[in-house]
């Protein structure tokens, strides 16, 4: 059975980039969670979450959002994410007001230029 999600993490200076393709829900969060957190060192001003191609995000996913926000916080790490306008996750970020923790751009140029990488 393939798996729901592909991750794919590359450093752009001191920023860890990590593209999400696939689905993120309940019963996949934990080890992407783990994943996430593996992939940035102690050295990573940000770590940038790339959903541009992640199609599905349930209530895990978001709280994972949430819980990655806080814990980057306590180690003066920033996240940032990338959702373009058009994407079928938007709504739920939206909804959910993730953008209030969390800032939110629709490219990763954008985001990186942002970051300063």
């Amino acid at each position: 059975m393939a798996a729901l999600e592909e991750l794919d993490f590359e450093r752009r200076g001191d920023v860890v980039l990590a593209h999400v393709r696939g689905e993120v829900d309940l019963s996949n969060v934990s080890p992407v969670r783990a994943q996430l957190l593996k992939a940035v060192p102690n050295a990573a001003t940000a770590l940038v979450l790339d959903l541009s191609r992640t199609d599905h995000l349930d209530s895990s996913g978001v709280r994972l959002i949430f819980e990655l926000s806080e814990r980057l916080e306590s180690r003066g790490q920033k996240l940032r994410l990338v959702v373009p306008d058009d994407s079928v996750i938007s709504r739920v970020l939206v909804i959910t007001e993730v953008h209030r923790v969390v800032p939110v751009s629709s490219s990763l140029d954008a985001v990186l230029s942002e970051s300063g990488t």
